[in-house]
Formats: structure tokens, sequence, C-alpha cells
């Protein structure tokens, strides 16, 4: 009982996070998208560093049990205190309920829409009559550019969490590291490498953009999984041979520490830009599937854990070799994607079609040519020479 209660729990703990998250994308404007997903991810992690805390004070799981779900029934306000996204109404055509919450906004800002928006009342007041319109996720399947980009997406996300288990575990069992011998370190270690995580994407992807900023973290996940790799076989090595000195196995130990804490704090940034850039990309009539999807592909990356727990560290190896292998594809894959800072949030799935791949280095100044003549002119030129090349055989 208490598992299925358990599994019931978790169900709608994804089911929150993912209405809240489609909730933030569509309320902010395209300048505060990231503040805001990042100030999310920021009370998320404290809410994770506060729970120790709570466990010590709280001393019986079922009390705390308790103090961690009380604050969840303040959610049931919600559906009084903040209203539906005005957004995804009138893309998916509910005007009555659009015209509504319009009036409840404008009431409460002291705004008489008949004056100051007579336009919009009056292009609303004739879409009433119009049937809601819903979209579903399958539809994706006939597009073009949408499915690439939330398919990337989707083997980004699996990457970025599957992989950050291999460093998690790379870092925290090793025999000869007694600094992470107790719980609370662990806890708060892999805590700490989340915040600076978090910290790291603000300006990153301020100066980088979205996929600048994810294909940057991924570079550095790939390098810090190969040469990981590359110590876990000389790690193997040193332990076949007795007679190699303690010091380089020390020194092996150390780097791989090192590499392990990259890689967690790059595998970190990934996880989290790839769901961002997903909510962005997705259109608003089936950003809620979109978001589902790229987080389920986390969740299955996560489920991939227990393979690392095959006999004498085989399968540890081989989870790592394959995710390493998936860093390389991806890395090619993110410049499929588009770059979304300060455009706005696509509403149907031609919106969504209209997102195609920039490049990635800024573009020419204006003025700036790369030929000499344009193609106009070339047909011309090249139609004049022919003209003339045609004469002088003639006239010979």
């Amino acid at each position: 009982m208490f598992s299925t209660l358990r599994f019931f729990e978790g169900f709608c703990l994804a089911g929150i996070t993912l209405s809240l998250y489609a909730l933030r994308i569509e309320l902010c404007l395209p300048g505060w998208r990231f503040s805001m997903t990042m100030v999310a991810n920021f009370m998320v992690l404290a809410g994770q560093l506060l729970m120790p805390g709570l466990a010590v004070l709280c001393r019986d799981w079922q009390i705390l049990q308790v103090v961690v779900i009380c604050p969840l029934l303040l959610m049931l306000s919600y559906i009084w205190i903040f209203p539906e996204s005005l957004r995804w109404l009138l893309a998916t055509q509910q005007y009555s309920r659009s015209k509504w919450i319009m009036e409840r906004v404008a009431k409460k800002n002291n705004i008489n829409l008949e004056e100051d928006a007579e336009e919009l009342m009056t292009e609303l007041n004739q879409a009433l009559p119009k049937q809601p319109k819903k979209t579903c996720i399958v539809k994706m399947v006939g597009t073009r550019n949408l499915w690439k980009n939330l398919v990337v997406l989707c083997v980004n996300s699996l990457t970025g969490y599957g992989i950050h288990h291999c460093f998690a575990r790379s870092l925290m069992e090793k025999e000869d590291q007694p600094m992470f011998s107790n719980f609370y370190a662990k806890y708060y270690s892999m805590g700490g490498i989340a915040v600076a995580s978090c910290v790291a994407l603000c300006p990153a992807v301020g100066m980088m953009g979205r996929r600048g900023g994810l294909l940057m973290f991924m570079i550095i996940t790939a390098l810090a999984s190969l040469l990981q790799l590359g110590l876990l076989n000389c790690e193997r090595t040193h332990k076949s041979q007795t007679h190699t000195a303690n010091s380089s196995g020390t020194l092996n130990s150390n780097f791989s520490k090192a590499f392990s804490i990259i890689g967690m704090f790059s595998s970190h940034a990934v996880s989290n830009l790839s769901i961002f850039l997903c909510a962005e990309v997705t259109p608003t009539v089936i950003r809620g599937g979109g978001l589902g999807l790229v987080l389920a592909s986390a969740g299955f990356g996560m489920l991939t854990a227990p393979i690392m727990e095959l006999h004498n560290q085989k399968g540890y190896f081989l989870h790592h070799i394959i995710f390493a292998c998936c860093t390389l594809i991806c890395i090619i894959c993110i410049l499929l994607l588009p770059e979304t800072r300060n455009r706005p949030l696509p509403e149907t799935l031609a919106d969504g079609e209209s997102y195609t791949r920039q490049p990635l280095l800024p573009p020419r100044k204006p003025g700036e040519q790369l030929l000499l003549l344009t193609k106009s002119e070339s047909r011309e030129y090249a139609r004049v020479a022919i003209l003339v090349v045609g004469a002088h055989a003639s006239h010979c």
C-alpha cells in the first residue's frame, strides 16, 4: 500500500511540475522567461537543501511526511488565485473563457476594455461562436522541423540525466574517499554542484544564447566523459599490475574525482537547458505534450542507472561508454536546433514549423558582400559573354 501510494504521489508531482513549467513560460515576456525559470530552479534546489534539516528536526518519517505535504494543500487555492493561461485559451479557441479572464484582469487594473481595447473586444466577440479546437501531440509527426527539434531535445535530456548518474557514482562510490562516507556530505556535495551549475547557466545563456549554451555544456560533458573513461581504463590496468607505484593510483583517483565533478556540473546544465528550450520551441497548442516527452526522456535516463550494478563493474563501464557516445551524437544534433532568445513563443503548429535553424556564428555586417556580383548580375554577365563568343565565332 505504501509503494502504491508513493507511486501516485510521484505521478501527481510530475503533473504539477509540468503544469507549473508551462504556465510560467506562457505568462512571462520573452526577455524574462529564462530569468523566471532559473528563479524556479533555485527554489527547487533550496527545497532539496532544506530537506535534511527538516528530517533532523522531525526525527520520525511520518511527521516529516506531514510537514512536506502540508504546503501542497495551499495549491488547492491556485484555481481561484491564478488564472488559466490566456495564451493557451486563445490558441485553442476557447474565446468565452478568454473574454472572462480578460475582463477580470482589466477590472482589477481599472481598465475599460470597451474603450481602451475596442478593436480587440470586437474581434473577440465575433469569434465567440467558434468551437474550441485542441491539438493532439500526435499531429507533430506530420511536421518537418518540429518533430526533429523535439527528438533532439529528448535525446539531450535522456543523455544529460543518464550520464549524470555515471559521474555521481564515480564520485561518491570510491573506497578511498572518506570525505563522501557521510550521507550528508554526499547529499550537500551533489546539491552544491547543482547550485553552481544553475549559477553558471545565467551568464552563459546571456552571452551565447540557448543553443550556444547547450552546445558548450554538452561539449564539456563529452570531454569529461571521455577523459573519465580513459582514467577508468588506467585504473583497471593499475589494479592488475601490483608493481605500479601508489602515487600513480592516487593521481588517477584525484583526476577522476575532478572530471566527475565537472561532468556532474555540465550534465546538470544540459538537462535544464534541454527542458527549457523544449518549452520555447514547442507551440502553445501542444506545449504540455512536448514538455511531457522531454521530462519522460529524462526519467528514462535516470531509470538506466540499475544497469551499472552488473557484476564486476562491467555494467558501469558499458553504461558510461553508451552515454559518452550519445554526447558526441548530441553535439552534432544541437547544431540543428533553432535559437529562441528574444523570440515570441510559437502558438500553432505552423508557427512551430517556422522555427528553423540559424547560423551559429553572427551574420555578416550590413553592406558586406561575399561576391562582387549578385546572382541576377552574374546571369546577365554570363549571357552577354555567350553572345560575344557566338558573334566572334560567326565572324571567323
